[in-house]
């Protein structure tokens, strides 16, 4: 930022919040080799349950093809398999297997111990400020997620679905 105060210049706030969000949400996932959209559509999944191809897609912003092809690279390394939808016998849901509970788990217990130690490292009055920021920032964030939400197709994560 500038030579202005902190918080004087709203939109280089605003600008520091997003990249600072959209660096989170890049990098984080690659820590481990796993795409963000493999762990949130394996997050869904355990969350949510079962659910048809169609609306994993649409929950996650990316076009049929792409998570079809998704799903089928998740279903070969064994951490989603297809099930019969108990609705409609001739149609499937894909559910998180075992498997894919433990990688998710794995992969958030090595996130935090990575992060925990990052943090740690700060001194006393820089990780009462981080607190401090967070607890502002955290409210904006959600209010964001909705409008990431209505980005249009073209403009998401359908060009690196399972990256």
């Amino acid at each position: 930022m500038s030579g202005t105060a902190p918080g004087e210049d709203l939109g280089e706030v605003a600008a520091a919040l997003v990249e600072v969000a959209a660096t989170l949400v890049r990098h984080l996932p690659q820590r481990q080799g796993v795409s963000l959209t493999t762990l949130t559509t394996l997050g869904r999944l355990e969350r949510e349950g079962p659910a048809r191809l169609t609306a994993l897609a649409a929950a996650e912003g990316v076009a049929q093809p792409s998570m079809t092809q998704l799903i089928q690279r998740l279903q070969q390394r064994g951490l989603v398999e297809r099930v019969r939808d108990p609705e409609d016998g001739r149609a499937c849901l894909i559910a998180v297997t075992d498997t894919g509970q433990r990688l998710l788990a794995e992969h958030r217990r090595s996130r935090d111990i990575w992060l925990t130690g990052l943090v740690a490292n700060l001194p006393a009055a820089e990780r009462e400020a981080l607190g401090s920021a967070l607890r502002v920032a955290t409210p904006i964030v959600r209010k964001m997620i909705p409008h990431f939400e209505e980005v249009p197709d073209g403009y998401r994560g359908s060009d690196t679905a399972g990256r």
